[in-house]
């Protein structure tokens, strides 16, 4: 059998030393005795695919409006892929590929019906409440609003994975053990790993469904050096390639050639940096996993063009538009009338307030969910 203790010394033999070892993990906010044939990473993982937020993500927008069309990805789907390229990079790297790939699956969890333009109209309503961020209350549903152990909210997790959620904070409090009290300028390289591998799905993925979708088209991408060169080298591989076979493939080598030139230069900068031990990365004070800076030049550029041309496209923009008006219409109806919350929010409504319990409610629904509440509340 492989216990717990046979993967805890695989991880010793064979990972790097700067490496976030599960036998070295700060542990949880609630302590628990160890499974037998799993790793506190392993467990962490688990237990993010197995709660209600990680299912709700099925039906919840990436960029077009779920349910649009049946190719397109959903914030699941993306999900998904952020946590395989994440454990491919983690891998390559010699990293733990299981809190990388933990870090991944859980790090959408607190986004909110019809994608960006959804979480700017809830931070809106929410101004003088507190705001609104996905990537705060990604943290706020595994620490506090899932339910499945008696005894505490949330889901327990441990302190590293909760770490590689604080993507936008400054410096990381760890508050557990003396030594770890205080605040880091990077996280581990594992949750810098999911932080990249998430960027690298995104602008990759979108730009797939946008081509598929035809709101955007081959030739207005002929300015960007990094679909140009990608396409050269399949043209050249495959000469009589066209049309949507063309950019599947495309698509495809872009995000290969995006990742070999990270784990390059990853690995370059670690080993300029002299790191030897996770707390030496912690107290580094630039994050170590990075493009190079021809790659991060030419995907600033992806960027600007998925802005311009994608993400506010009057196609997407509109239905998103009219999907906000909803959002806004059933959040000032459960302020109005907080009854319709249910019997349930009365006792977070006394601890939370209104607003934060509406926001947590509205944040937490599908974009179908919101759609019939909203058809519910205008009967």
């Amino acid at each position: 059998m492989h216990t717990r203790e046979t993967f805890i010394a695989q991880e010793e033999a064979t990972l790097a030393p700067y490496a976030q070892k599960s036998g070295d993990s700060a542990g949880r906010k609630h302590p628990e005795p160890p499974h037998p044939f799993r790793t506190e990473y392993q467990r962490d993982r688990a237990r993010v695919i197995h709660s209600r937020a990680f299912r709700r993500l099925e039906y919840k927008t990436q960029v077009f409006l779920n349910g649009t069309g049946d190719h397109l990805r959903t914030r699941l789907t993306h999900t998904i892929e952020v946590a395989s390229i994440s454990r491919s990079v983690a891998q390559a790297l010699g990293l733990n590929a299981d809190l990388a790939e933990a870090i991944a699956l859980a790090h959408d969890l607190g986004h909110s019906p019809f994608g960006h333009s959804g979480e700017e109209k809830l931070n809106e309503l929410m101004r003088g409440h507190g705001g609104f961020d996905h990537n705060r209350q990604s943290l706020r549903i595994l620490e506090r609003l899932e339910k499945k152990y008696p005894g505490h909210d949330g889901l327990n997790l441990t302190h590293e994975l909760l770490e590689g959620l604080q993507k936008h904070s400054k410096g990381y409090e760890w508050p557990q053990s003396e030594q770890n009290h205080q605040r880091h300028p990077s996280p581990s390289l594992e949750a810098q790993v999911a932080d990249l591998c998430d960027e690298i799905a995104y602008y990759s993925h979108d730009l797939d469904d946008g081509l598929d979708f035809e709101l955007i088209h081959p030739e207005q991408l002929r300015e960007l050096e990094v679909w140009g060169e990608t396409c050269e080298v399949v043209k050249r591989r495959f000469p009589r390639i066209r049309g949507r076979e063309l950019n599947a493939y495309a698509i495809r080598c872009l995000i290969d050639r995006t990742v070999e030139d990270v784990i390059h230069e990853s690995q370059r900068r670690i080993d300029a940096a002299g790191v030897g031990s996770v707390r030496a990365v912690r107290m580094h004070p630039e994050r170590l996993i990075r493009y190079s800076d021809r790659m991060a030049k030419g995907n600033r550029k992806l960027r600007a063009f998925l802005y311009g041309n994608l993400y506010y496209h009057p196609n997407v923009r509109a239905v998103n538009q009219r999907a906000c008006d909803m959002l806004q219409t059933v959040f000032e109806a459960y302020l109005a009338r907080p009854e319709l919350l249910g019997e349930s929010a009365a006792g977070r409504i006394r601890r939370d307030g209104l607003y934060r319990t509406v926001c947590d409610t509205i944040s937490g629904m599908t974009d179908r969910y919101l759609l019939q509440e909203y058809e519910r509340i205008r009967a």
